[in-house]
């Protein structure tokens, strides 16, 4: 019972990774182009097991580069954000902050990604687990990373851009959390 509560703990933890990550490294994200705050909450189109499954397949880890996050597509979603949030010149060392954290760890995802992409071919089955559970472990430190820098913007946020934060997490933790309720009673 203890190792359950545990493993759940676990997953817990690694499907908020997933969906912090997803908030800020889905290309659906960069390529939105409307002006309401819950845009990206289309991008969550499946569950967390799902996206476990699917990153762990060999088909995933072979993927083409091109699909990993690139510089000029982190660069777009720092830019959506700036302007969903509507940064001000005062915020501009708090949000740079959080810009910087948003490049550290798309840039630790990619390599990630090519790791596992040029080892695909070769990795059995308990390889692939192995470095699903390194891509876990990077978007978990890539959370712990985003904290404090995100936090720090917030609070120098203005009540209405409080509100435009809190309505885009929000959102996407309602989604995601009916998605696990109707899996539940399933």
């Amino acid at each position: 019972m203890n190792l359950y509560r545990h493993s759940t703990t676990r997953v817990t933890a690694a499907a908020a990774a997933l969906l912090g990550a997803i908030v800020f490294a889905a290309p659906v994200y960069a390529a939105s182009t409307t002006d309401m705050p819950q845009a990206p909450i289309q991008v969550a189109a499946s569950s967390a097991n799902e996206r476990v499954a699917a990153a762990a397949s060999p088909e995933t880890m072979a993927a083409p580069a091109a699909e990993s996050p690139s510089r000029s597509t982190v660069e777009s979603r720092i830019d959506e954000l700036h302007r969903q949030l509507k940064i001000t010149p005062q915020q501009k060392s708090q949000w740079d902050a959080v810009a910087e954290v948003m490049r550290e760890n798309a840039q630790a995802m990619e390599a990630l990604q090519k790791q596992r992409a040029s080892d695909a071919k070769s990795m059995d089955a308990v390889g692939v687990v192995k470095s699903y559970a390194e891509v876990v472990q990077a978007h978990e430190d890539g959370i712990k990373k985003f904290i404090p820098a995100f936090e720090d913007l917030y609070n120098s946020m203005s009540d209405s851009q409080k509100k435009i934060a809190d309505s885009m997490f929000r959102g996407r933790a309602r989604v995601e959390a009916r998605k696990q309720m109707s899996k539940a009673g399933s």
